[in-house]
């Protein structure tokens, strides 16, 4: 099956996702691999933004919990968002995508502002659409940015790819009978504490019917499969 059954969607990449083999930074072969996946998918015609964390360089709780004040340690990691924004924007165009990077946080030099009916635009004319600086406030995570960008742009649903191959009722590498799950609802990830996204993010999807798919990112040619509609990970819709 090779049709897209999505025509815009939002994808969340953690941080990590760049890092690769490295444990830390960004490796350029993690980045060039994802850029190959995305072009795939814009090849089927499928309107893709991205949205992007910044686990591998800074992390702003991390950071507080180490003594930096909150708010601070939150726009530190807002700033690495754009470091790993700007990495993949080079990735994708190396390999022939058009790309623009918006950012909620002013940085004329770098991206441009983001702004709602620019993202729209871009999308229509076939470009990827990069969304770095979170936000732009403290206390919000990538997450959170993922589902807010999600629904002003009118995705037909998220994409979180992550290191696990799906959404599981523990810790999957801690405790090796947790179950995964193929479909739940939003309100019983809230209920259980899930850990699919943080419950503001959540939260926004439930609210706007705005469905939610985790799967695992390592395995090269999962976004297609998605894409596609092949069963892989978890759905959580209502």
């Amino acid at each position: 099956m090779n049709k897209a059954v999505f025509k815009r969607v939002v994808l969340k990449i953690s941080g990590e996702a760049l890092q690769g083999r490295l444990g830390y930074g960004i490796d350029y072969d993690a980045c060039a691999s994802i850029a190959r996946q995305i072009k795939e998918i814009r090849g089927l015609g499928v309107e893709v933004a991205v949205v992007i964390g910044a686990g591998n360089i800074f992390r702003g709780l991390s950071g507080s919990a180490r003594g930096i004040d909150r708010v601070n340690a939150d726009y530190m990691g807002m700033l690495a968002t754009v470091i790993n924004g700007l990495a993949l924007q080079d990735a994708l165009e190396k390999v022939g995508v058009f790309t623009r990077v918006q950012t909620a946080i002013e940085l004329q030099e770098l991206a441009e502002p983001y702004i709602r009916r620019r993202a729209i635009r871009h999308l229509e004319k076939g470009r990827v659409v990069i969304f770095v600086g979170g936000t732009g406030n403290p206390y919000f995570t990538t997450d959170t940015a993922a589902a807010l960008r999600a629904i002003e742009i009118g995705a037909d649903v998220i994409l979180k790819a992550t290191k696990v191959d799906g959404v599981y009722s523990d810790d999957p590498f801690k405790n090796k009978r947790a179950k995964r799950y193929d479909s739940l609802k939003y309100i019983d990830v809230l209920k259980k504490d899930l850990k699919v996204m943080d419950a503001s993010a959540t939260s926004l999807c439930m609210d706007n019917n705005l469905p939610i798919i985790v799967f695992d990112l390592l395995k090269v040619g999962n976004i297609k499969k998605v894409i596609t509609g092949e069963k892989i990970g978890t759905i959580v819709k209502r």
